[in-house]
């Protein structure tokens, strides 16, 4: 079974996924192009919220375990340019601040994240899990502005079922309705289960695709009441609203996914 990416290769993938981002801007013919899947945004917008999250991440994660909050100011020029050489310049300074800011301080190091009642640690590793999942769909999003969309790169993909279960879709804070239990199959032949009760929001891997998996009181839950499939990239777009939850297998038990996506845990 394919491990979670190390920290290197959570850097490396970073890397990658911002060049074909910048790739998609470089051969934009206007970067005023409206963004589809984020439709209050051009491609410019989308260029600048990147870069100045990344260089604010820089300075969240140089401000060090001890942060109470996110970096208020970007580190750098938070300005993008709209001359194209310049501003996908400023898109590769500001890739490389984060990424000189997570080598320096590695994986275990602690840091502020808003993410702290999710089975997500609150580690810079994790930062740099999520930060991947965030310019791997943000490239997608730039690849369509341009008329060429890609499926997420496998690897990507897979992890970022994962880590968007474990970070968004976990909590301590109690689930309001009927105990329930959630899986998802990616067809590359990895599944995860959530489990919601009182006791919050969990999930893990199963080890073995559609096989039993112990909770957390170490029960084996007698039934699935509903359960998702497709390949890992469109899992992950559908996770973040990028293509509808509609367009991927599901069983005949809407009315849980419903309830889980309009459930707002404080």
């Amino acid at each position: 079974m394919q491990e979670t990416p190390d920290f290197p290769d959570l850097l490396r993938l970073i890397d990658e996924r911002s060049t074909a981002f910048r790739a998609a801007v470089a051969c934009a013919p206007d970067l005023d192009l409206q963004v589809p899947t984020c439709p209050e945004w051009t491609l410019l917008d989308l260029v600048q919220h990147l870069g100045e999250g990344r260089r604010a991440w820089a300075a969240t994660i140089d401000a060090g375990p001890d942060a109470s909050a996110k970096a208020a100011a970007p580190q750098g020029d938070a300005t993008a340019p709209r001359e194209r050489e310049a501003l996908l310049g400023w898109l590769a300074e500001s890739t490389q601040l984060m990424l000189d800011a997570l080598r320096e301080a590695g994986p275990d190091r602690g840091c502020w994240v808003w993410w702290g009642k999710s089975q997500s640690p609150q580690t810079c590793g994790a930062v740099a899990r999520h930060q991947l999942h965030e310019i791997a769909v943000h490239t997608y999003d730039a690849q369509l502005t341009v008329g060429a969309p890609e499926s997420l790169p496998e690897e990507v993909a897979l992890d970022g079922v994962e880590e968007f279960l474990f970070t968004l879709c976990t909590t301590t804070e109690a689930w309001p309705h009927e105990p329930a239990v959630i899986e998802y199959h990616a067809t590359e032949g990895r599944s995860w289960r959530n489990w919601l009760s009182d006791d919050g929001a969990r999930a893990a891997r199963l080890s073995t695709p559609g096989a039993p998996a112990a909770t957390a009181t170490g029960e084996v839950p007698e039934a699935i009441d509903a359960s998702v499939e497709g390949s890992a990239s469109e899992l992950v777009l559908a996770f973040y609203g990028r293509i509808p939850l509609n367009s991927l297998k599901l069983d005949d038990s809407r009315s849980v996914f419903d309830q889980f996506v309009a459930w707002e845990p404080e």
